[in-house]
């Protein structure tokens, strides 16, 4: 700043940083232009300059250097309040408030100046002729903050009882401090109450709703009001991460993560504001801070994570366990002299409860990704606990085992395939060392360890299988053969271990038919066959046709019919064990059958067979007391519905699959289940749910170790629905927490570009046009190598809207001229038009682009006769007539743009002979577009009558009242009758509206 400035260029240059980002450099940037203000020599430009600074000390992490320059203020009034404006006395008075907070905010200051500044800032209203209304406002918050509840309450009624005006705080502000209070009262639904016309857009500031939104969380939660509480912190999160001085705002969000189960969230959280730990101009916000990171800390040190690496003040690196120390002490200390500045232990009082607060909600998911920290000690979420019998049987093994007990629990549960026969073999297991059990207790041991191995298991399944002989069922030892063949086929030995399975079948059947082994057993070789003949359908279809077909010719079955082998043998298998489905285990086999005969059917294309057998299958689960087997088959049932259109009967079996499920599907299995019925509720637009069932997806893909796969997929599932609903700052998030997981080869190209293009809606929404600008870029580049190149294209154009409306018109330009040429490469005539006359404005608005400006609103012109001649010769179907209509209304739209744009290039101080050139350019344009929507008849009316009422005040600028006045009586003979055919119509009342004053115009 070597050469000074001048006021104009002063004023400019604060109205330009207050724009910047809250923090130390627009600090520092404003204290150099109250030096640059003090060179003037002009009182008010170094009052405008100590407001400026004064205000971004206020929104900053410095707020304790915002007293000098308003002493300095003061001074300024008492001593020359002549050099002061309207403005700036407003504004002096107006902070009056912020230095009462203020003095609040920071310990060092006597109770006794406080008390004193509240009666200095009462005199001074009322010599000003202010209400009442600010002083007992900021009475209350002295109050509040002592613990004076009895004066808090006074000032509180006095407050809401003055009259409000030009001093009282904006009322977004108002309610949030009137919501706090009933919340700190313990009145949850009176604070949500009053905070709705904020929560709900009708009030809104600087600050509003950011903290409101931080506020609600914990009401909310307290209240069982989940689903608002996550939606509040997704949304206001957003707000208030890019403003340094919302520390407490930020508090309150690590607060509820913390308190909520997702702890990994609120660690994150405290990663991203390394400064909050150490700030130390706001020592109220800093102690809300530190309070909630010593909650936080404490609850991970409670879940047995006390060393984990966790992030804290810089300069040394800090475990959980020690964070925790440190941050309450940090918290206690600055408590400790708040109490002495006011006399009270009110202070450390609610410092300790806010420290010491238990979880309100042991989970409660969010949608994005956020890993939950390992627990020491405690068992997973699922599978369910134990029934209480196996549990103390286990109990008793651990200290004198009774494996006469535990055997009989294990064969019982295994009678009724229970998913809680694992577990009870698993303590038969263990109970059974070191002791000696006959050759049947030794194979079921032997055989239940072996399911659970995979392709480790196969030896100690033929070992099971030797056991049962020599224990004299020859009918077991062969069905555990058959497990084991069936354990060598998943492992890629399919031809092997049907050769095996073959031969066990033959022998099984040999002895079924002597009496020598009985149903279950015979089933079990069975459908061990079966199982290998369906893995080898699954591997036929997988494979190229030629291995497919080597495969086949190398089958042991006559003819090599790969799926006809399979689905005899599911008919025998089904043949076999219907009659005695009383029985739970051939229950579960009959059922299977017919769930591998729907599977077969499926395959073939018939989707009607394939409905009924899984059905059928589902059924026979069911009845027989198994529906955690029903589960895949449900699912595969809501599978085929969705491709048959039937979303109804999807929606019935993915919703039966979840509920079969109950409590002993793995997390993985949940994930997978509630995407499905996800998908499918958002297939047909019920989209709330089908939110619910994604958040619930990701949740579950966390948990099973998958979030940056199947809860990658989840989440942007997720922000889809959420955007789709107009959640447009939940749906950001999300999806910006799903981004960095996602990739081509496990997601697909696709999923990136749609992620990015959401998240370019969504922030457009929000008014992040720069950010929403580099998404639809980053989308755009991934596409252009796409065979088809319309997706570019629109990126492109999305991308270019954005950059505009960011204010980079270079950078606008040249990704209209991107979709410009995409769009002509397309054949897309409509793209192409747009493409130029938004080109055409944006070189309108810069200097000496007029010239370009019309150059490129020209072509466009061309570019629309050019594409309509074309339409023309086409063969004059419905088809080719509505695309010939569609792009003379483009036409007429930009004979229209081309007029309003030469027409609002004209500068203001523009010569009379420039000024009239253009409106006559302007008229010319604007004329032609009247008559190209004349052409199109009723439908394009109100585009004829706009335009005819743009040449209408066209025409009186140039001074014709009578052409002028003869546009208007054509806009109203246009639509006289039409309400009484129409109904009423806003824009028609418009129009009349115009027209009648373009009339009165002429008669004055």
């Amino acid at each position: 700043m070597s050469q000074a400035m001048d006021f104009d260029t002063l004023r400019q240059a604060m109205a330009d940083n207050y724009e910047q980002p809250e923090g130390p450099a627009r600090n520092a940037r404003a204290e150099q232009l109250l030096v640059e203000a003090e060179k003037l020599n002009i009182p008010l430009a170094v009052i405008e300059a100590l407001g400026h600074q004064l205000k971004v000390y206020n929104y900053s992490s410095e707020k304790d250097k915002m007293f000098v320059p308003f002493a300095r203020l003061l001074r300024m009034w008492d001593e020359r309040p002549e050099d002061f404006d309207e403005y700036e006395i407003h504004s002096l008075h107006w902070v009056f408030k912020w230095m009462s907070a203020g003095m609040l905010d920071q310990p060092h200051i006597p109770l006794a100046s406080i008390e004193k500044w509240l009666g200095e800032m009462e005199h001074r209203y009322r010599l000003a002729g202010h209400s009442e209304r600010a002083v007992r406002g900021a009475e209350f918050s002295v109050a509040a903050h002592l613990g004076d509840l009895e004066r808090a309450e006074r000032a509180y009624t006095a407050w809401l009882a003055a009259d409000r005006d030009t001093m009282a705080d904006c009322h977004a502000c108002e309610l949030h401090s009137q919501g706090w209070w009933r919340a700190v009262r313990g009145a949850d639904a009176e604070a949500l109450e009053l905070w709705g016309p904020v929560l709900e857009g009708d009030y809104t500031c600087a600050h509003e709703p950011h903290t409101v939104l931080a506020s609600s969380l914990l009401p909310l939660l307290r209240l069982g009001r989940v689903d608002e509480a996550r939606a509040h912190h997704l949304r206001g999160f957003r707000l208030v991460r890019p403003m340094e001085s919302m520390r407490g705002a930020y508090a309150d969000h690590v607060e509820f993560c913390t308190l909520s189960g997702n702890e990994a969230r609120a660690l994150e959280l405290l990663a991203e504001r390394p400064s909050y730990f150490t700030d130390s101009g706001d020592p109220r916000s800093k102690l809300d801070f530190m309070a909630v990171t010593a909650l936080l800390m404490d609850r991970l040190t409670g879940l047995g994570l006390g060393d984990q690496a966790v992030p804290g003040p810089a300069g040394r690196a800090w475990t959980s366990g020690e964070l925790a120390v440190h941050a309450r002490g940090e918290a206690l200390s600055l408590a400790a002299r708040f109490d002495a500045r006011n006399g009270t232990s009110y202070v450390s009082e609610r410092a300790r409860a806010r420290m010491d607060q238990s979880a309100l909600v042991d989970r409660l998911p969010l949608g994005v990704r956020s890993t939950r920290p390992a627990r020491t000690g405690q068992r997973p979420t699922a599978p369910a606990p134990l029934p209480r019998s196996v549990t103390e049987a286990a109990a008793v093994a651990s200290s004198e085992p009774d494996l006469s007990a535990l055997l009989t629990e294990a064969r019982r549960l295994s009678a009724l395939r229970s998913p809680e026969a694992v577990e009870a073999w698993a303590a038969v297991s263990r109970a059974a060392e070191g002791h000696e059990l006959d050759l049947r207790d030794r194979a079921e041991i032997a055989d239940h360890a072996a399911m659970e191995r995979g392709p480790e298991g196969i030896e100690l399944f033929h070992r099971a299988a030797e056991l049962y002989a020599e224990a004299g069922d020859p009918g077991e030892a062969l069905a555990a053969r058959s497990r084991a063949a069936y354990i060598h086929a998943l492992s890629g030995a399919t031809e092997e271990a049907l050769t095996a399975a073959s031969e066990l079948y033959e022998k099984v059947l040999a002895l079924f038919k002597e009496g020598g082994t009985g149903v279950s057993q015979t089933a079990s070789v069975l459908v061990g066959r079966a199982r290998i003949l369906m893995h080898r359908v699954d591997e036929a279809e997988g494979g190229s046709g030629a291995e497919a077909e080597a495969e086949a010719a190398g089958s042991a079955e006559a003819g090599g019919d790969v799926v006809a082998a399979a689905e005899e043998a599911a008919r025998e298998l089904l043949a076999l064990a219907k009659p005695h489905v009383a029985d739970v285990p051939l229950a579960s086999r009959a059922a299977e059958a017919q769930a591998m005969l729907g599977e077969l059917a499926a395959r073939s294309g018939d989707a009607e067979e394939a409905t009924d057998r899984l059905s059928l299958a589902v059924e026979t689960f069911v009845a027989a007391g198994l529906p955690w087997f029903a589960v895949e088959y449900d699912s595969r049932l809501a599978g085929i519905a969705l491709r048959l259109g039937d979303t109804d009967r999807a929606e019935r079996a993915a919703r039966a699959a979840l509920d079969h499920a109950g409590a002993y599907l793995e997390p993985m299995g949940q994930a997978q289940l509630h995407l499905q019925l996800a998908e499918i509720l958002g297939t047909s637009g019920q989209l709330r749910p089908a939110s619910e069932h994604a958040l619930e997806a990701a949740h579950w893909a966390d948990e099973a170790g998958q979030a940056g796969t199947l809860g990658a997929w989840a989440r942007h599932q997720l922000g889809g629905f959420l955007l789709r609903q107009g959640r447009w700052a939940e749906a950001a998030e999300v999806l910006e927490s799903a981004l960095p997981d996602l990739t081509a080869d496990m997601h697909g190209d696709g999923a990136i570009v749609q992620t990015r293009w959401w998240l370019g809606d969504c922030l457009t929404e929000l008014g992040e046009h720069r950010e929403a600008a580099e998404h639809w870029l980053r989308a755009a580049d991934i596409a252009q190598h796409w065979p088809e190149q319309r997706d570019h294209a629109m990126l492109a154009h999305l991308a270019a809207e954005a950059l505009g409306h960011a204010g980079l018109p270079a950078q606008a330009d040249q990704a209209y001229a991107r979709a410009g040429d995409l769009w002509r490469g397309l054949g897309n005539a409509h793209g192409l038009v747009r493409a130029l006359r938004a080109r055409a404005w944006a070189a309108a608005r810069t200097d000496g682009g007029l010239d370009g400006a019309r150059e490129l609103m020209g072509a466009a012109v061309r570019e629309c006769e050019s594409a309509i001649a074309g339409a023309s010769l086409g063969s004059g179907s419905p088809e080719d007539s509505d695309a010939r209509h569609r792009l003379v209304a483009e036409l007429g739209h930009t004979y229209r743009q081309f007029g309003d744009l030469v027409a609002r290039s004209v500068a203001e101080d523009a010569e009379d002979g420039s000024i009239r050139a253009a409106f006559e350019s302007a008229l010319a344009q604007i004329t032609e577009a009247v008559t190209v929507f004349a052409s199109l008849g009723p439908e394009a009316l109100h585009s004829r009558t706009g335009a005819e009422l743009a040449a209408g005040w066209l025409e009186a600028d140039l001074g014709r009242p009578a052409s002028a006045a003869a546009r208007a009586r054509a806009v109203l003979a246009a639509y006289e009758g039409y309400e009484e055919a129409a109904g009423p119509d806003e824009t028609v009342q418009a129009r009349r509206a115009e027209a009648k004053q373009l009339l009165e115009l002429r008669e004055e």
